[in-house]
């Protein structure tokens, strides 16, 4: 009996990944993450295989930026509306036009040589960067008003996990093609990623939840399509204060996990101890950490499971300040590297599918582009410009120490809001059930 109760609940928790909607956010992660890949580590090995210095290969990474900034154009996603394929539906039309532009960069990007003209294979890189930021504005919203609110954290699991094989296999078939035909063809076969999220758009069509967008006729309309998805997330109750979260939630995790690897070094590992146990094991624990979450959210609710989640992610940087003090120990890197990733993939799904329940559907692309690049933007800064300071200052022991005080005002703060209903009335249309959602259940 008891077995058969289990086997029960094993397939009730399974079954929310088989539905059509979170196997579409699966292929729209895979094709969110392969342009990352493209002006990433795929063009790095292709820039140093071509000869450039290091120091200039390194100036790539700015090519990033343009993802932290798409929240500037994100409206036009919403309220403009495209000619002749815009039969198709706002989303869907956006999807195809987005990820014929995506094809058409990197396709730029393969033809370009970067020995003879390095400024065009920047400038290839940033065209690259700015079509895959349109392209996961698009997605995003897509993701977000095909799910009814109960999915919401099975689908953002999916696309996380869409995301990992799209950004990893574009980037491992690069080297694979490369090595044979040369990377122009290399560059030309990855551009093929793009498809999943086109084909999940033309089969599902256009969402339920989705709210149209207020035709633009003029100056005045114009500037609303700018300024109303702010203006209606701050005309919430404690707007400010979820905002706030927003921007601190992660300060302590990214500061941690942007010195893992100097930590590791320092304590003397070598690269195929590195490599098994952080690529290895880590990559593990962050699928089953995915997985959970998104089974946990629809169990225990959102306000639960992302509370548990922002502890876990605190606790999980005692682990790196145990690490440190116990020195060289493959068994305390895998307790440390196993326990960090696995918090990290739950909470990066259950406080995703939280931020996806904040947006308004009728701004949902401009809302959720804001969001993502409020929650990491701080976080960057104060790692970017003080993480290596505080280890020479303080050392990893206390350093680690730190990151965890870092991560307990955010903790506190979602408790508190929790508490006097602030993050109930805070969630915008996406995360209420009800909202367009009668044909969202399989």
């Amino acid at each position: 009996m008891g077995d058969t109760v289990t086997q029960g609940r094993w397939r009730d928790g399974v079954a929310p990944y088989f539905e059509r909607q979170p196997l579409a956010a699966l292929a729209l992660g895979i094709s969110s993450g392969f342009p990352y890949a493209m002006i990433g580590a795929t063009l790095t090995t292709r820039l140093a295989a071509s000869g450039i210095d290091k120091k200039t290969v390194t100036a790539f990474s700015l090519a990033f930026l343009v993802y932290n900034l798409k929240w500037l154009w994100a409206w036009v996603v919403d309220g403009v509306r495209l000619p002749l394929i815009g039969r198709l539906g706002q989303r869907v039309s956006w999807l195809i036009v987005t990820g014929l532009l995506v094809i058409a960069a990197v396709a730029n990007l393969a033809l370009v040589d970067p020995s003879a003209s390095i400024g065009a294979t920047a400038t290839a890189a940033i065209l690259v960067g700015a079509a895959g930021a349109t392209f996961d504005i698009v997605i995003d919203a897509y993701r977000i008003e095909i799910l009814a609110p109960r999915q919401l954290g099975v689908g953002s699991g999916m696309s996380q996990y869409g995301w990992r094989i799209g950004s990893a296999g574009a980037g491992a078939l690069a080297l694979v093609v490369a090595e044979r035909h040369g990377w122009s063809a290399a560059y030309l076969a990855c551009a093929a990623f793009a498809l999943p999220a086109m084909v999940a758009g033309l089969v599902l069509g256009e969402p339920v939840r989705r709210r149209d967008p207020v035709v633009q006729r003029g100056f005045a309309e114009g500037l609303k399509a700018i300024w109303g998805p702010f203006v209606q997330f701050f005309a919430r109750d404690g707007a400010l204060l979820v905002l706030l979260f927003i921007l601190i939630h992660k300060i302590g995790d990214t500061l941690a996990n942007l010195t893992l690897r100097l930590l590791f070094d320092d304590l003397g590992f070598t690269g195929d101890e590195i490599a098994f146990y952080d690529v290895g094991v880590g990559f593990i624990a962050y699928l089953v950490g995915i997985f959970v979450g998104g089974i946990l959210y629809a169990r225990m609710g959102m306000k639960r499971s992302v509370l548990l989640a922002l502890v876990l992610m605190a606790v999980s940087n005692l682990s790196f300040a145990g690490l440190a003090a116990a020195g060289h120990s493959n068994i305390g890197m895998a307790a440390a590297i196993g326990f960090e990733n696995a918090a990290s993939g739950y909470g990066g799904v259950v406080v995703i599918a939280y931020f996806s329940a904040l947006c308004d559907l009728r701004f949902t692309a401009a809302q959720f582009a804001l969001i993502s690049a409020a929650a990491s933007i701080v976080g960057r800064i104060v790692t970017g410009t003080t993480a290596g300071a505080l280890i020479e200052r303080f050392g990893y022991v206390d350093f680690y120490l730190s990151t965890t005080l870092l991560a307990l005002p955010g903790v506190v703060l979602f408790w508190w809001m929790s508490r006097t209903g602030l993050v109930d009335q805070s969630i915008g249309s996406a995360g209420i059930t009800g909202e367009g959602d009668a044909r969202d259940v399989p």
